[in-house]
């Protein structure tokens, strides 16, 4: 990005200039969702400003441009930028960070992500492939199988929204006689399709509270 914030009122103005780079981090259970780094030289955004800098990514990361997600995964590197002797200032560096973001953000391709779980379901055996079936058929992934004592154990990465309703579903597959537990794991890249579901879902609501309204 390379983005000047220019704005004129019949006070002081507002200018800041801001380049850099985004890329992608990690977005599991333990990463952090955004990362800043400063490599200015030579004061060309004097570091009194570069707080202002990093609140205004921040800022951004608020609200993403895919049905307004929060954004993850982020990292933003400042390279240079520019200031103005008179018209620049913290709220000047703050807004021009934050449209700077946003707009490498929209150029970058961004998509949405899902909560993945850990299943883990002890069932009878006579009951194990139906479980695998069952927990397949809801876009899970299963990585271990184990028996303890006389029952086996799955253990499986499932999406969240696969899992409403998991509870009843096993207990009428198995007779009862099986038990889960489950646990977040990280995230993951949701499916095409079902990112235009998404999308579009929130913007019908997004309509219908606007019509309420």
């Amino acid at each position: 990005f390379d983005y000047t914030h220019r704005k004129q009122t019949g006070g002081a103005g507002q200018v800041a200039n801001v380049i850099g780079d985004i890329e992608p981090t990690g977005f599991g259970a333990e990463d952090e969702p955004f990362e800043f780094e400063n490599h200015v030289k030579g004061g060309n955004i004097p570091q009194e400003y570069i707080a202002s800098c990093e609140a205004g990514f921040k800022d951004a990361m608020a609200k993403g441009p895919l049905a307004e997600f929060p954004l993850a995964g982020v990292k933003v590197n400042l390279r240079d930028g520019k200031q103005h002797e008179v018209d620049s200032s913290d709220l000047a560096f703050r807004t021009c960070s934050r449209t700077a973001l946003q707009e490498a953000i929209r150029a970058a391709g961004p998509c949405l992500l899902e909560p993945i779980m850990k299943v883990e379901v002890e069932t009878p055996v006579d009951f194990q492939g139906g479980v695998i079936g069952d927990l397949s058929s809801r876009r899970g992934i299963v990585s271990g199988m184990d028996t303890r004592e006389d029952l086996a154990v799955v253990v499986a990465s499932v999406p969240l929204a696969e899992m409403f309703g998991y509870a009843t579903a096993l207990r009428s597959s198995t007779a009862g006689k099986a038990t889960y537990s489950m646990e977040f794991e990280k995230y993951a890249v949701l499916p095409k399709t079902q990112q235009h579901e998404v999308i579009e879902a929130c913007a019908a609501a997004k309509k219908r509270d606007a019509l309420k309204n």
